[in-house]
């Protein structure tokens, strides 16, 4: 890798009595690092879908507008795949912390210029480019936790750390709301507030965030935690080819793939109801400017106890089982999807309650298949396994959710909008219970590996 985003070389070890003191330190560190960091990148990502309703206002169609924040989407897959392969050779430190400055500087030219809502093209190349670096967030926070948490950890790690999407992006309501007080109502400050505090998050990442145990004077997590993979060697130390990464561990890996497709349909569903919220609230359920805002704040928040309870659920109810936990949470998702669409308005409580359950629901399978990636690559080439799930899941769903149901809701109304939204959600069960059927055997093989060197 080049420049500053060159991994950090391995230095001698520390002496063994300063080991474990390190470690647990260094590992509260990036913990909060990567957790607030990841945060950041959710305060300048959603950021125009509150804006939509005033540019309705001004004369932009519904379909339009969906054209355009699917750049966001189109960007990001690509880019968390590309540039997840870039992550897994470079320094989180510095990939993190510029990605999101740059991500950060978007949003400013949204809020601090008039040419850059002058037209749906170039609001489609500026979300563009807002995605692209959007896409350098989570393959380098992977990189971390795949380095410096073992496997046997990584369960409840990640699950914790997945909140962080949760905290910031349900954070952008709330500084919409200051923005909209402190600047004489300022529709506007929905960008250039969040883009503010994200650059000192920014600065908090580059203080803070380390590369590799090894380049801090210690072992590697598994040596240190004695927790090895079936498949681990000294060799899984060593920096891999962006060739090897590819072919080697990604493009052959049958799982890795039925998983990246049942992505596409969650993604559908999460930004379906999310995007959509503030214009749905208002025209089909009178809701009014800050009460969307709150939903919207719900939405994301509700997500944080669930994706614990999910992680929760996977690991000690089912064992690892990663896709019978995302079966049942689906299931859920399309009964309060039902709630969402057919309770008539004049009743916000029940679809502040619904919203709150999609939140609540939706955000446990997302973080499943991201951990699912993590588990099914080599630790040097996490961030690919990420990025391909995040390809299919921004490309095959989150564009769908952004153009394809703008567009629909434009000619067949709400309707036909949720018809769309109940309909991948039967799809994500059908591709969950496909991915279920393949863990079950690569299960059942691996016992039977076990039983026959135990015989």
């Amino acid at each position: 890798m080049f420049g500053i985003f060159k991994p950090q070389a391995h230095i001698d070890r520390l002496p063994p009595d300063q080991i474990s003191g390190t470690y647990r330190r260094l590992r509260w560190q990036l913990f909060i690092s990567i957790f607030f960091g990841y945060a950041g990148y959710y305060l300048v990502r959603k950021n125009f879908s509150l804006a939509m309703p005033y540019l309705i206002e001004q004369g932009y169609s519904r379909g339009d507008l969906g054209v355009a924040l699917s750049a966001v989407s189109i960007a990001y897959g690509i880019s968390k795949f590309i540039m997840g392969n870039v992550s897994d050779r470079s320094n989180p430190r510095y990939f993190l912390s510029v990605g999101l400055i740059l991500s950060a500087m978007t949003m400013f030219c949204f809020g601090l210029t008039d040419w850059a809502l002058s037209s749906i093209p170039i609001m489609f190349a500026i979300l563009f480019i807002n995605g692209w670096t959007q896409g350098m967030g989570w393959p380098a926070c992977g990189r971390t936790m795949v380095h410096w948490w073992s496997r046997k950890e990584r369960g409840s790690i990640v699950s914790i750390w997945n909140c962080a999407h949760n905290v910031g992006g349900g954070m952008i309501g709330p500084l919409f709301l200051l923005g909209l007080w402190a600047f004489n109502d300022d529709w506007r400050a929905a960008f250039y507030v969040p883009a503010f505090f994200a650059v000192l998050v920014a600065i908090f990442i580059w203080v803070t965030l380390r590369d590799t145990p090894q380049s801090c004077g210690l072992p590697p997590i598994e040596e240190y935690k004695d927790d090895y993979p079936d498949d681990y060697n000294k060799a899984s130390e060593e920096e891999l080819s962006a060739k090897d990464i590819f072919f080697k561990y990604i493009f052959s890996n049958k799982l890795l793939w039925s998983i990246a497709i049942a992505n596409a349909f969650i993604y559908l569903i999460r930004y379906g109801v999310l995007d959509w919220a503030p214009v749905y609230l208002k025209e089909a359920k009178e809701f009014t400017v800050d009460k969307s805002s709150w939903a919207y704040f719900l939405y994301e928040w509700a997500g944080i106890p669930g994706t614990l309870l999910c992680g929760w659920i996977s690991d000690k109810l089912f064992k690892g089982r990663r896709a019978t936990t995302g079966i049942l949470f689906m299931v859920l998702v399309t009964l309060a999807v039902l709630v969402y669409w057919f309770n008539p308005p004049g009743n916000p409580a029940v679809d502040m309650m619904a919203l709150v359950a999609i939140g609540f629901l939706i955000y446990g399978p997302v973080m499943l298949i991201g951990l699912y990636a993590l588990e099914l690559a080599p630790k040097k080439a996490a961030g690919t396994a990420a990025g391909l799930t995040g390809l299919f899941g921004y490309l095959g769903g989150a564009v769908a959710a952004n153009a394809v149901l703008g567009y629909t809701v434009d000619h067949f109304g709400w309707n036909g909008g949720f018809i769309v939204l109940t309909t991948s959600c039967i799809i994500s069960i059908i591709c969950l219970i496909y991915a279920y059927i393949g863990e079950q055997k690569h299960h059942a093989e691996k016992e039977e590996r076990l039983a026959s060197a135990e015989a």
